[in-house]
């Protein structure tokens, strides 16, 4: 019997999702904007920010789907790389963190300011 290594893989499903980020083995979590019904994700960030794992937000879970061969997913999280790819994650990481986990301007902010036409 040959030993191989395990295969890097893709996490998805909100549950297991949500497992790795409270045991903190999520390295960073990609949640789409266009889950139906919203409340499904919507705590997903303030998890994210208060266990301190990096996450973004994305136009559309069946892109996320095509990455995980099933026609839409919820979330997905990246919880090990290939070496090579390593120094890419902790790029991407860095960046995302400093646009949504760090920046208290957008969780403060809250609809356009565009009134309707019987407002105007």
């Amino acid at each position: 019997e040959v030993k191989t290594k395990k295969p890097v893989v893709l996490k998805y499903g909100l549950n297991h999702v949500t497992t790795l980020i409270e045991n903190k083995a999520a390295k960073l979590v990609v949640i789409p904007h266009n889950v139906e019904p919203i409340e499904m994700v919507c705590w997903l960030p303030a998890l994210c920010r208060k266990k301190d794992v990096p996450y973004c937000i994305i136009k559309g879970k069946e892109r996320l789907g095509a990455l995980v061969h099933k026609k839409s997913a919820s979330c997905i999280a990246i919880t090990a790389v290939n070496k090579e790819d390593q120094k890419d994650l902790d790029t991407l990481s860095g960046n995302f963190k400093a646009q949504f986990n760090d920046n208290s301007e957008t969780r403060r902010r809250w609809g356009g300011g565009i009134m309707g036409i019987k407002s105007q």
